[in-house]
């Protein structure tokens, strides 16, 4: 029997986005009761506005079983987790002033909406333990993907003793504990990625022990034929941008490049995004589109949530882990 939670939403939410809310919700479900695995894609600042409370336990539960994400994400929910008690909230943060935001990062502080976080006791302590097994892999000539460099701080203890927040509220964590696959494409694009090319401009390293976007396009088309049968994989959206794209795109390069028979196209789609579409922005990508991309079928269930991720996301979660 469904909780409280559940119970709420489906009396309450009856039309429009709240509507297809439920839908995507009992949709999500169905998938899974066929034996269809679920990618989760990332974007935005989810991480910092602490979805591993939930999105945590829907990995324990084997509710998901793949993540893209931002390096963003990535690093932000190890920041998270080390330093918690550092961060600054600002309710108020659509009343500050251009020097308001000077007086914060003066005090090292850098804003995400209305969380601020510490520079030093996140970004600099999980920075020191990175060096490490950049700088092992590197005297080893080893290789590895970024978030396998996470995987190993947080394996061999480096982090252990500076947890701040419950550990179970930490989907990188719970991700690490499953060895489930975390696609990170773009990562120099995150503030772990600027420590590391400010470290290969100083020759600690270099770059090449860091594999690439492409490995990541590989690793996932090699995951996406061992594990879609006949059915496909769910792919469950939030907000847009890399997170969402690269990944979609494995099914048409599947097909369309490798020229591969029998390659079946993702089986569900769901997007939250508060975007609404305009002429040629990424937003204006509704799902009927990916059809002609060859990322989705005509029958393919298909969503959108034209709401506020942080509110969206965990009320569907809920009602998949049955709260």
């Amino acid at each position: 029997m469904k909780g409280p939670i559940s119970q709420f939403i489906e009396k309450h939410y009856l039309h429009f986005n709240a509507a297809t809310l439920v839908d995507a919700a009992k949709a999500y479900e169905q998938q899974l009761e066929q034996g269809n695995k679920m990618m989760i894609t990332l974007a935005g600042a989810m991480s910092t506005a602490e979805l591993g409370i939930s999105l945590a336990e829907m990995i324990r539960q084997d509710k998901v079983h793949i993540i893209t994400c931002t390096g963003a994400n990535l690093e932000e929910d190890i920041f998270n987790l080390t330093a918690h008690s550092h961060y600054k909230r600002i309710p108020h943060y659509r009343d500050l002033s251009p020097a308001d935001e000077k007086e914060l990062l003066d005090h090292h502080f850098n804003r995400v909406t209305d969380t601020c976080i510490p520079e030093e006791e996140a970004m600099r302590r999980v920075e020191e333990h990175l060096i490490k097994v950049w700088t092992r892999a590197y005297k080893e000539g080893k290789r590895y993907f970024p978030h396998e460099f996470l995987f190993q701080i947080i394996r061999e203890g480096m982090i252990e003793g500076a947890y701040e927040v419950d550990p179970k509220n930490s989907w990188v964590l719970a991700a690490c504990e499953k060895n489930i696959p975390i696609i990170v494409p773009g990562w120099e694009d995150s503030t772990t990625g600027n420590f590391f090319a400010s470290h290969c401009i100083e020759g600690l390293f270099e770059p090449h022990i860091l594999k690439s976007g492409i490995e990541y396009m590989i690793m996932l088309a090699k995951w996406y034929q061992e594990n879609a049968g006949n059915n496909g994989i769910g792919f469950f959206q939030i907000g847009g941008g890399i997170a969402g794209d690269f990944p979609i795109c494995v099914v048409p390069m599947l097909h369309q490049d490798l020229a591969l028979d029998n390659i079946p196209c993702w089986s569900y789609f769901c997007q939250i995004s508060d975007s609404t579409t305009s002429f040629g922005s990424y937003s204006g990508a509704v799902p009927n589109e990916k059809i002609t991309w060859g990322k989705l079928e005509i029958d393919t269930p298909k969503f959108v949530i034209e709401s506020d991720a942080t509110i969206v996301a965990p009320l569907i979660f809920a009602y998949l882990l049955g709260w």
